[in-house]
């Protein structure tokens, strides 16, 4: 055994900032998720009054009550909406996340029509792209609950049209990989949307309220010169009866969740469950999470106090400790599931890259998932490192990276700037899971660094002219540039671009690390032609 010791002092006032920040932004965080609820739940009187669920109301009821769930993207959009903090509403127009309908772990998606209808928000493409990749990737069934307005034509956008053709090329890849996708169509589903419904494999749709047409009553009067009443054009009744479309008639929103319950516990789908073993949780509390990670990414931080706090008995066998320090790598296990950590103790060096690519190398052998927490501002530069081969040992890891037979699983902890970001697998290079810590920051390099830069091509190139630089004109220049850099790094920004999967507290780590790694090796299990992975620590 290889016991981490506690270096942390609860008590200091280095602990207590770091504690209250981490604090704010996680009160930040939620208050944005409450605002989608409530602007959602506003809707209320109209729903019920016509006899239907809210959109979180049919989620909480599709799914198996007390089961985890995982919401993802939660802040996609924020400030795209309306570029007013106070008033922006996150999201995209759409509810998703991994949890269990029936006992069978499944993509649940639902639109969110008590915001503008259900048309997509800003982003709202992206994060419907990003939750069907995540079901392709891991095998999941993919239940959607469809009702919508479809795309908000007063932010149409032709590259949106064309980009959101992938999400019916998506359905149809999920069903041709043997992934059921079973939908719900609570209301309209019109236009391009009506695919959503046409390329699922089990439909359900509910009577009086569903609407799935091509083109409807005001347009094909237009087009056409017919009249017909929505009803008669594409409601339930007509679908289940002549067209063939549905599949099974609801009476209402209930008895239609209902019925997508009973045809999962019918498709009889088969995943291996987690094999029972008996674990100990960490030693140290998980609510000094809080505590550990400097608000300021310029201060150090000992990543392996992150680590005691998350893995099994606070039990970590690292790999080389005393060659590339700042690079930590090594064994752990995460509710007796095995996995392999990287992360980051200061910027990486050549030794580091290169311990990292030999560790990267042997979790493949032993199929064995890696773990990157993110907290590094990057590859190291200067005329020493350049001689000992920083550009060759950090392309040979981003290699290691790239090529990885193991699911990868990164959680942006602290700074993640520069190739430092791909080195350890940033979202470029698609782990199969990637979430934030809310004190996280993403970006090519520092703002003041970026200034900084700047400012010396600047002065260079008045040199070379002859000219004087005028101070005044610098220093607003400089301050500009920090504000751009300073404006995208954080995840209020980054997730907002679906730049991850969602940001997370600190302190639901552990719990959303047993959940991931479950997903992927359940998922694994049933691709035949990827190399599956063990549960023993090697």
């Amino acid at each position: 055994m290889s016991i981490l010791e506690n270096t942390i002092s609860p008590g200091g006032a280095a602990y207590h900032a770091n504690r209250d920040g981490m604090l704010g932004l996680i009160d930040r965080m939620r208050a944005l998720e409450e605002r989608t609820r409530a602007a959602s739940a506003a809707a209320k009187d109209r729903f019920h009054k016509r006899g239907q669920l809210l959109p979180r109301e049919r989620v909480a009821l599709v799914l198996d009550p007390g089961a985890p769930f995982i919401e993802l993207s939660t802040l996609a959009g924020y400030m795209f909406d309306v570029p007013d903090a106070t008033k922006s509403v996150p999201g995209g127009g759409v509810i998703a996340g991994i949890g269990f309908v029936s006992g069978i772990r499944c993509m649940v998606s639902a639109s969110d029509s008590g915001i503008d209808a259900g048309a997509l928000q800003p982003y709202g493409l992206d994060k419907t792209l990003r939750v069907q990749e995540l079901a392709l990737e891991n095998k999941l069934p993919y239940v959607q609950l469809v009702e919508s307005a479809g795309a908000n034509l007063l932010r149409y956008r032709v590259e949106d049209f064309v980009r959101g053709g992938n999400i019916f090329r998506n359905l149809a890849r999920l069903s041709a990989a043997g992934l059921p996708v079973v939908t719900v169509t609570h209301g309209s589903s019109t236009a391009g949307g009506a695919y959503q419904t046409g390329l699922s494999d089990y439909i359900v749709m509910v009577r009086g309220r569903t609407r799935a047409f091509l083109a409807g009553p005001p347009l094909l009067k237009a087009a056409t010169g017919e009249i017909a009443t929505e009803e008669e054009l594409g409601g339930a009744e007509m679908h289940t009866q002549v067209s063939g479309l549905g599949d099974y008639l609801a009476e209402d929103d209930r008895d239609a969740l209902r019925i997508a319950r009973e045809i999962m516990v019918a498709l009889q789908w088969e995943r291996p469950g987690r094999t029972a073993s008996e674990f100990k949780p960490p030693r140290y509390d998980q609510d000094e999470l809080l505590g550990i990670m400097p608000m300021d990414h310029k201060r150090s931080v000992d990543m392996k106090q992150v680590i005691a706090r998350i893995v099994d008995d606070s039990d970590f066998t690292e790999m080389a400790p005393n060659y590339g320090p700042a690079t930590v790598c090594g064994h752990a296990r995460i509710e007796g599931q095995a996995i392999g950590i990287i992360t980051n103790n200061g910027p990486l060096d050549p030794a580091g890259a290169n311990k990292a690519t030999h560790f990267i190398q042997a979790c493949c052998q032993t199929r064995t998932p890696i773990l990157y927490l993110n907290n590094t501002t990057g590859y190291m530069v200067g005329k020493a490192y350049e001689e000992a081969g920083m550009i060759k040992h950090g392309s040979k890891m981003i290699q290691a990276v790239t090529s990885a037979t193991v699911p990868q699983i990164t959680i942006y902890c602290g700074a993640s700037f520069g190739a430092g970001n791909y080195g350890m697998c940033g979202r470029g290079f698609h782990p199969r899971f990637c979430f934030s810590w809310p004190n996280a920051k993403t970006a090519v390099m520092g703002g003041e660094q970026a200034a900084e830069t700047m400012a010396i091509v600047t002065e260079a190139a008045a040199a070379r002219r002859g000219k004087p630089v005028e101070k005044d004109k610098l220093d607003a220049m400089k301050a500009q540039i920090i504000g751009v850099f300073d404006g995208q790094m954080d995840v209020f920004s980054t997730s907002a671009r679906v730049l991850d999967d969602g940001v997370i507290d600190p302190r639901d780590t552990r719990a959303v690390l047993s959940e991931v790694l479950a997903i992927c090796r359940e998922g694994d299990a049933r691709n035949p032609q990827r190399m599956q992975f063990s549960v023993a620590r090697p």
